[in-house]
């Protein structure tokens, strides 16, 4: 969509070359500016949404709480109970 406001930004600048009368020149270049402000502005914005996280993929509160709690048992049960380590091979 942004490009489109480029393009029609393109032709009310080509507009006063063409024209004898200076109302409609002032009037189309000053309608360009504002169709090339509106295409910057469109292709940050696209820029901006293309960086942009995924809202469905955040962690509400509760959520986070409860992994967090599954993750303090999981380090409390390995504490509690270290694995053996497995012996070194091939350096005896």
């Amino acid at each position: 969509m942004p490009w489109v406001y480029l393009v029609l930004a393109l032709v009310l600048l080509a507009i006063p070359l063409k024209t004898s009368s200076v109302a409609l020149a002032v009037v189309c270049v000053l309608a360009a500016l504002v169709l090339l402000v509106l295409w910057v502005l469109g292709l940050l914005s696209s820029r901006i949404d293309a960086r942009s996280r995924d809202e469905s993929m955040m962690l509400d509160p509760r959520e986070l709480q409860r992994l967090r709690e599954q993750a303090e048992a999981r380090r409390l049960t390995q504490q509690a109970s270290p694995r053996e380590t497995p012996p070194a091979s091939g350096t005896e």
